[in-house]
């Protein structure tokens, strides 16, 4: 039996763990992790020794600087430049020690602001960004580009997959600076324990969104690196390479917000805030070109809250304030 050396680059975060959870039931595969005390990212010496010694296979680079719409407004520079550095480092460092495989995990946000519903990879590049997060929709536009190019100039097999909204596991449930289902969760819960009468949310509920469990995106992962290289290339463009991952399916806020009361067990009103604003009135990934290449999500909207809720229950006392 011939093993596998994986490298799962951004292990602690949500999908980097969900990843390694998944790659745990292979027996063939060995995995490789750092933590940042271990080796920094942003490093080209520390990341090009790593690589030098290690002898990896293959690598699954889930690793970056995130954050909402405050932590990018706020630290622009930093988004752009730390995310810059660890796709430079990891990509290149890799090619230079032999690696022949490697999947970088993106954003939809690489989108244009405007793009057409439901957005294909085809519309990147075709328009203004959405301001408050451009650094970091540039960084991992680079990160597709370093992987067709390298690709293109050496043969090699690096492949980028671009996620919906995810949730799930090992999510941030800050009260500030986490995203809409991880905040909601956090919001209905306190709500409950304090017997609150209602809930206030934000603008009118009728935006629609898509949201992705982060074991389904862990998966979709492992079966995108798996994929034959013909079978792969045949469904992308030396171009055009990188693939939306998602449900292919939306709610709108308000469904996602009643959906929420009811896995988290309030009972009070919902009140909604319509002098709030509402964002982009949809936003959605086209999935057709996973879908011809055999995958498809398996967790429901409410299958997944569920989870996650029970993930929150079990570790809130780890994040309390």
């Amino acid at each position: 039996m011939t093993m596998k050396k994986v490298f799962v680059a951004g292990h602690r975060g949500m999908v980097g763990s969900a990843i390694v959870s998944q790659l745990l039931k292979d027996s063939e595969v060995t995995i490789v992790t750092r933590t940042r005390s271990e080796l920094d990212l942003t490093s080209q010496r520390e990341v090009q020794e790593f690589f030098a010694t290690e002898n990896i296979d293959q690598v699954y680079l889930a690793a970056a600087k995130v954050g909402g719409i405050h932590a990018n407004n706020t630290y622009p520079a930093d988004f752009i430049y730390e995310n810059l550095m660890i796709e430079c480092n990891i990509i290149n460092s890799a090619f230079k020690a032999g690696v022949k495989q490697l999947l970088f995990l993106g954003s939809s946000c690489i989108y244009p602001k405007l793009a057409e519903q439901p957005m294909q990879e085809s519309a990147l590049l075709t328009g203004t960004l959405e301001e408050t997060n451009e650094p970091y929709a540039i960084a991992k536009i680079a990160g597709i580009k370093l992987c067709e190019s390298y690709n293109r100039q050496y043969g090699v097999d690096y492949r980028s997959v671009m996620p919906t909204n995810l949730y799930g596991p090992n999510d941030n449930f800050h009260p500030q600076n986490s995203h809409v289902i991880p905040a909601l969760l956090r919001r209905f819960h306190e709500a409950k324990l304090a017997g609150d009468e209602q809930v206030v949310a934000w603008g009118s509920g009728k935006p629609m969104r898509e949201f992705l469990h982060v074991d389904d995106m862990a998966a979709a992962s492992i079966h995108v690196m798996e994929l034959d290289k013909a079978i792969y290339e045949a469904n992308t463009e030396p171009m055009l390479s990188h693939i939306n991952v998602g449900t292919g399916v939306d709610c709108t806020i308000r469904e996602l917000v009643e959906t929420v009361a009811k896995v988290t067990g309030f009972k009070g009103n919902i009140v909604w805030d319509s002098t709030k604003p509402d964002g982009a009135p949809r936003k959605l990934m086209n999935v057709d070109r996973l879908a011809a290449l055999g995958w498809k999500y398996s967790y429901s909207l409410e299958e997944g809250l569920n989870d996650a809720y029970q993930w929150f229950l079990d570790n809130q006392d780890n994040f309390r304030g």
